[in-house]
């Protein structure tokens, strides 16, 4: 079983949380290790009174430069890669969702 992975993070760190991920088993395709595809975009939240936000102030709405970043990640990989993930993003709610694909 495989699942893609997409997850959004601000650029400046981007190859740190993608570092993590791999090194935990995500990327790995056949022969070739490290694969993603990631585009550039801009992300929006507004961090409500009770949260502790990375960027930004609470009730003021932001605009982030971010990626969203995709690649594949074995089922026996899925713990660790979603653990990485959240240890190594700096936000304290980690936008990600996982899909189960079929190759």
């Amino acid at each position: 079983m495989m699942y893609s992975l997409v997850f959004y993070v601000p650029e400046t760190h981007a190859e740190a949380v993608k570092s993590a991920v791999f090194a935990a088993g995500a990327g790995q395709v056949g022969d070739y290790e490290q694969v993603c595809w990631q585009v550039k975009g801009e992300g929006q939240f507004r961090p409500t009174e009770q949260a502790q936000p990375f960027i930004g102030q609470p009730g003021v709405l932001e605009k982030v430069p971010e990626y969203r970043i995709e690649m594949v990640v074995l089922a026996e990989y899925k713990a660790a890669v979603v653990s990485a993930l959240k240890q190594s993003h700096p936000y304290e709610e980690v936008a990600y969702h996982l899909i189960q694909v079929e190759c």
